[in-house]
Parts: structure tokens; C-alpha cells; sequence
């Protein structure tokens, strides 16, 4: 039987809410399991000032009438990127088989329940394709973290032929470790702790006209504050053992104003020096992590999401895992930023063909899930 491939949007809003990441992407059957990808098109929806803070007060709190709405309005945000990302790419709707959405994280708990703030019945009317939605669910349901959820676009889609590390640094970061042959039981995947959330929300506190830290300008004037790092780096978190997932509902506005006190601890100190020690915390503990639970040869790693566009990050990544080589995604394969709506797409194609999209060495679920739910056009 003639494996299928076929034309999906995928559709991310991670922990940043930097915006809609969406993609266009065509998946052809290549060797063994594995698919070619082809990015046809990308675009990033940011989000309005009204919207971000929607989806933040969402997250702490609100009505059964608030949900309700900001569901049916996400719907329509997320449906109008789709049709703008088809739009540019030139790809008719009728050339694509579904569209594969995340939604938002409003509230995660590893292994006990997780909830994505979607309206897949809004998109499939306002594009008139269908939606593949609600991934992490039955990952959870199995007894797993319903996270990392990218290492199957990672082994399926980038493994390379090397024992390689593909590290996400969204507003969490993530790892996956991919073995050269593409074996599951031997893939390796967890959340490493914040990516740019914490430096983010760190850079907003400081100056509210600032939404991030652009090019590492503020870092690069800074001193790491040593005392600071080190006691951060002692959160429990950083030492549990994979598998494991982490989020805002841990690193979130509270943990930023401890975070920014710790810094201050031992008199008056720049922003740039508190914005330079958030970068490092970043880059510090996925190398922490690496040397603690990843013991295979990782001959390079490949770095994606909005940190890989951070030269400093970038540049205190590689000076704490070397002598590993660091590359960003972009040199080997697309745009970094588009990775995580890729691998959202390919879910929605596993899931049409019923192949099973969780990788259980890394949710540590109890087996292999076809994840998502369906939502014809």
C-alpha cells in the first residue's frame, strides 16, 4: 500500500504570544517511515496589543462568558492567518487536505490535564477546510506529559542521518535527540525550562515599551550576575528527571518578580546586567540539561524558534555546550521560526492516516496514540 502525503496548514501560538505562527507545508513519502518536507509558505500573525492581553488575562483568570468569547475570536484570528499564509503561498484550498492547529496553552499540568484554547469549528467554517485539533490530550489521557509533542516531526522530518539535538527555544525551551537510524526508543525529548518567556517578560517588566530583548542589544551591554544564576539554576525543576514539560503555570509573572529581586538581592544593579543574566539562565540550563540527562554522542545541535534569532543567546549556547557545534535550523533546512507549525501540520496528517503522533520516550505516555480530534469542513 502507497503511503500518502499531501498539502497541510499548520498553526502554532506558543508560550511567547508573539503571535500565530502559520505554515504551508507539502509532506512526500521518503525512505522508511520518514517524509520530504516542502515549506511553501510562512508567515508570523502578531499579535495586537487588545489580543495579547486578552490571552494573558485569560490565563490567570476569567468567566465561563470570558472563555466562550475569546474561543469564538481566536477561532477567527487563527482562521484569518490560515487564509493569509494560503494567500501568499499561492496554494488553493482545494489543494490542501487539512489544517493542523495547536490553539493557546491557557493551563498545562504534566500528567494530570492540559487545556488549548481553540475553535476549530470556527476555523473549518471561516476556511472551509477541515481542522485537526486538541493534540495533547490523549497523550495525557495515556498517563503521559502531553508534551514535547514536535519529536515526531523531529525524527520523522530532520533526523539527518547523525545522532543530532534539535533544540527549541520558544517561550519554553525544548529538546529532542534523534538518533541517526530514527529509531523511537532510543528518541529523547523534554522541555529544558524557559526559552526567551522568561527573558521576555523580564525585558517588559524593565521597560514596558519594550516587548523583547531585540538583536541581544540590552544583553550584550550586561554582566551575568553570578550569584543570581546559580541560585536559579538550583530550581528543582532543572534537576527532575525527563520525562518531563514545564510552561507558564512555573515560570510565569511571579517567578519573573522573584526572578528581578534575586538580581537585586545585593545592592543596585543595571537592567542590562538583570536582562544579560535572564539570557544566560536560558542558555545555562539547556547546557545543564544536555550534560545531565542526554549521555549520546550528539555530533551537532541545531537551534530554531524566535531564540535562534538572538545573537547573544546564540553565542552563550555555544560557549556552554562546547565543543559541540551549534547551528540554527535555518542553515540546515527553513526558517527556525516555522519548525513548531510544520510539525502541527505534519500531526494533522498522521492523524488523518491514523499513524500514531506521540513519541512515549518522550511524554513518557503508556504507548503509541493517534492524537488530535477531527472537525470536517
Amino acid at each position: 500500500m502507497t503511503r500518502a502525503g499531501g498539502t497541510y496548514v499548520g498553526l502554532m501560538s506558543g508560550t511567547s504570544l508573539d503571535g500565530i505562527s502559520a505554515a504551508v507545508a507539502r509532506f512526500t513519502p521518503a525512505k522508511g517511515d520518514t517524509f520530504d518536507v516542502e515549506l511553501l509558505g510562512f508567515h508570523v500573525h502578531e499579535y495586537e496589543h487588545e489580543q495579547r492581553d486578552r490571552l494573558l488575562a485569560a490565563m490567570r483568570d476569567g468567566t465561563a462568558q470570558d472563555y466562550c468569547r475569546l474561543a469564538v475570536d481566536f477561532g477567527g484570528w487563527l482562521a484569518d492567518a490560515a487564509v493569509a499564509v494560503l494567500a501568499e503561498a499561492g496554494v488553493a484550498r482545494s489543494d490542501v487536505r487539512a489544517i493542523g492547529t495547536h490553539g493557546q496553552t491557557l493551563w498545562h499540568e504534566p500528567g494530570h490535564s492540559t487545556w488549548q484554547l481553540d475553535a476549530p469549528a470556527v476555523i473549518a467554517e471561516r476556511t472551509g477546510l477541515s481542522v485537526v485539533s486538541d493534540f495533547r490530550v490523549r497523550d495525557v489521557a495515556a498517563g503521559g506529559q502531553g508534551a514535547p509533542l514536535v519529536p515526531i516531526a523531529d525524527v520523522l522530518l530532520f533526523g539527518g542521518g547523525r545522532w543530532r539535538a534539535l533544540q527549541n527555544i520558544g517561550g519554553i525551551g525544548n529538546v529532542t535527540v534523534v538518533p541517526p537510524d530514527g529509531t523511537f526508543a532510543s528518541v529523547r525529548a523534554f522541555d529544558t525550562g524557559p526559552g526567551v518567556g522568561v527573558l521576555d517578560a523580564v525585558v517588559r517588566k524593565l521597560d514596558p515599551s519594550k516587548r523583547y530583548d531585540h538583536n541581544g542589544e540590552w544583553a550584550q551591554r550586561g554582566h551575568v550576575i553570578q550569584h543570581a544564576l546559580t541560585e536559579l539554576l538550583a530550581h528543582p525543576y532543572f534537576a527532575a528527571e525527563p520525562p518531563k514539560s514545564t510552561g507558564r503555570e512555573l515560570f510565569d509573572a511571579a517567578y519573573v518578580d522573584r526572578f528581578i529581586e534575586l538580581c537585586c538581592r545585593e545592592g543596585e544593579v543595571r537592567h542590562a546586567d538583570i536582562i544579560a543574566t535572564a539570557t544566560a539562565l536560558t542558555a545555562r540550563s539547556i547546557a545543564d540539561a544536555y550534560r545531565r540527562f542526554i549521555p549520546e554522542p550528539i555530533e551537532e545541535v541545531l537551534v530554531s524558534g524566535g531564540g535562534a534569532k538572538n545573537p547573544v543567546l546564540l553565542r552563550m549556547l555555544t560557549e556552554a555546550v562546547a565543543p559541540l557545534p551549534v547551528l540554527t535550523f535555518d542553515q540546515r533546512y527553513f526558517d527556525g521560526e516555522a519548525k513548531e507549525a510544520v510539525a502541527f501540520a505534519l500531526l494533522a496528517h498522521l492523524h488523518l492516516e491514523r499513524i500514531p503522533g506521540n513519541v512515549p520516550t518522550a511524554t513518557g505516555a503508556r504507548g503509541p496514540r493517534v492524537l488530535g480530534m477531527l472537525t470536517p469542513a
